[in-house]
């Protein structure tokens, strides 16, 4: 795997990431952890965390109770940790390096509220492939495959326990179809687009193990009114940054 140089990052509340070239995050993760919004009494994982964004973000509030990232890349894996040392959050965030097919015995099955999952968006085979190994993980279907992923949070949660995930548009229908086959309930969804009169360019889509059918569709989440944040992102950023990155 290609090493890359390693920075400091801010994402408010004192709490402090380590990324690189290779393992950073964009807006998607960022509006994936607070569309999950877990409870204080939840256990998540949160599949693929790469750097730990999503966990770390988490974190800047009170819940969830404990949160496990899991991640097959080891720089992924050593930068989460790094960032979990850094700010003393060994008791909350843990990490396991793993093949998601792998899985079995070193995390709990059939133990967890919440499951987040930020997938490689383009199927194998689909669209330019990314030039480095580590892009090609986060963004193909190269080391896993939507169907896994979905399988896989099928037995880590409990029954009623929420899958979150969020995805191109274009795989909505296939995320739905295997999150029914594998006896997770879609129940809630919301596009996002970048301004108004524009075609989403993300779908986050909540499921809820052995749940009953009937699914909420939330307004239309704007990034930008105007030539600024909209309201809502501004409040969704909140201290990242500044609230402008």
């Amino acid at each position: 795997m290609e090493q890359s140089l390693v920075r400091k990052e801010p994402i408010g509340d004192g709490i402090e990431i380590f990324v690189s070239d290779n393992h950073a995050f964009g807006t998607d993760a960022i509006l994936l952890s607070n569309f999950a919004a877990p409870k204080r009494s939840d256990t998540a994982c949160d599949l693929g965390t790469g750097c730990g964004i999503i966990p770390l973000l988490w974190c800047r509030g009170d819940a969830p109770k404990s949160a496990v990232g899991v991640d097959i890349q080891p720089e992924a894996i050593a930068l989460a940790e790094k960032s979990i040392a850094e700010n003393n959050l060994g008791e909350k965030f843990s990490v396991v390096l793993s093949d998601l097919l792998e899985l079995k015995g070193k995390v709990p099955f059939g133990s967890f509220q919440l499951i987040t999952c930020n997938p490689p968006y383009k199927a194998e085979g689909a669209g330019i492939k990314s030039r480095t190994g580590a892009d090609k993980i986060a963004r193909h279907e190269t080391a896993c495959t939507l169907e896994d992923i979905i399988e896989v949070a099928s037995k880590l949660l409990q029954t009623s326990g929420r899958l979150c995930m969020c995805n191109r548009p274009e795989r909505l229908a296939d995320m739905m179809a295997l999150m029914r086959q594998y006896k997770i309930e879609p129940k809630r969804m919301r596009l996002v687009c970048q301004r108004a009169g524009c075609e989403p360019w993300l779908v986050l889509l909540e499921g809820r193990r052995c749940g009953n059918s009937g699914m909420r569709i939330e307004p239309t989440l704007y990034i930008e009114d105007g030539e600024n944040f909209s309201e809502e992102m501004i409040r969704i950023y909140g201290s990242y940054k500044d609230g402008a990155k």
